[in-house]
């Protein structure tokens, strides 16, 4: 097992990653800390897989589980959390635990940051997308103008990162997980992502070791970055290297018709695009197409979307202001910048990106 800890304005948590780990989340968490009650929020498809064995004995531990999908992140699912939350008699020593994948994770956690002004909670991912929304205490959920417009800063009390959840992941879904991988490399890390491209097989075929290695530097770079600005006032804004075309396909196509991670793809082929013609550098773009492709990530905005709509989405994400268009860009690998980009020059490299385009 390997474990590390997250430092943050608001508290220190440790993050437990391991095979076979989640068998001992209740020795795990009595080793920090002592609750009066516990919840447990998970969704359709991991309580059909996991719940029964990581409840193993516990039996006086209540179970609100939501549909699966990023469709549950609405104030209608929400508000039953809540409800279900009441009836449980939660008080302010109960800690919420959040069984799942991001959407999971992210409702659980508003849940708990709104339940009686804040209480605890402890993330137990079964994605590879999740390694990322696990760590740092970014909660909310979805709104029809946009994705997280609601939400808190809340961090978890800990995270428990059991790799033998992840086997059962459809492929989507695991490269999805491994876009924010791939992310992590291009804002902090180029030998981390020239190891990567190197590997040559798709991150479903990852050994344990190999998988293990990734969350874990995926996670310590997100920790170090979140250590220094918790709450996304200047350098947090560089984890969302890719994420300002990909919210805007997510909203524009209906959330969970295409998954976060794959829209994020499309969104850091933009985002390099618009790095080389501000900064006049060279990524490699083709050769970044290519190895997407390979590990079956998309590299182009579907045709069915509209570009002018995208841009108008653009302007409305939670990182803009005064409805300009601001973007994470690259000087280099491991150098991101956050720029304000002209209108027209959006628009010329968002069109080169949609499917047939140059």
């Amino acid at each position: 097992m390997e474990s590390m800890m997250i430092d943050t304005t608001d508290r220190s948590y440790p993050v437990y990653i391991g095979v076979g780990i989640s068998d001992s989340w209740r020795k795990l968490i009595d080793q920090f800390q002592s609750y009066s009650k516990y919840f447990l929020i998970t969704d359709e498809t991991v309580s059909e897989h996991y719940l029964s064995s990581f409840m193993g004995v516990e039996k006086d531990i209540s179970v609100h589980v939501i549909p699966t999908g990023e469709k549950s992140k609405s104030m209608e699912e929400y508000g039953k959390c809540l409800t279900a939350m009441l009836e449980a008699e939660l008080d302010r020593k109960s800690c919420v635990i959040a069984l799942g994948g991001g959407v999971v994770g992210d409702l659980a956690g508003f849940a708990a940051a709104t339940y009686m002004r804040g209480i605890d909670f402890i993330q137990v991912p079964t994605t590879l997308l999740a390694h990322d929304s696990s760590v740092g205490g970014k909660t909310g959920i979805n709104h029809e103008y946009g994705k997280n417009l609601i939400g808190a800063f809340h961090q978890p009390a800990a995270v428990i990162y059991d790799v033998n959840f992840l086997r059962t992941l459809p492929n989507k879904e695991w490269r999805s997980g491994f876009s924010e991988v791939i992310k992590h490399a291009f804002i902090h890390d180029e030998d981390f992502l020239n190891w990567l491209m190197s590997l040559e097989k798709r991150v479903e075929a990852y050994t344990d070791d190999e998988l293990q290695y990734i969350i874990k530097k995926g996670i310590s770079i997100k920790g170090n970055i979140v250590k220094e600005d918790e709450r996304e006032k200047g350098i947090r804004a560089y984890l969302n290297f890719g994420h300002t075309l990909g919210h805007a396909i997510e909203a524009e196509q209906g959330f969970g018709v295409i998954t976060h991670g794959e829209a994020v793809a499309i969104g850091m082929i933009y985002a390099l695009k618009m790095s080389e013609a501000y900064y006049s550098s060279d990524f490699r773009i083709h050769e970044i197409e290519n190895w997407f492709s390979q590990v079956g990530l998309p590299t182009s905005i579907p045709k069915t979307l509209q570009p002018e709509r995208l841009i108008k989405r653009m302007k409305k994400d939670k990182k803009a202001e005064n409805q300009t268009l601001s973007f994470v860009l690259l000087k280099e690998i491991g150098d991101p910048q956050r720029v304000t980009i002209d209108e027209s020059l959006a628009m010329e490299l968002l069109e080169s990106c949609f499917e047939g385009g140059s």
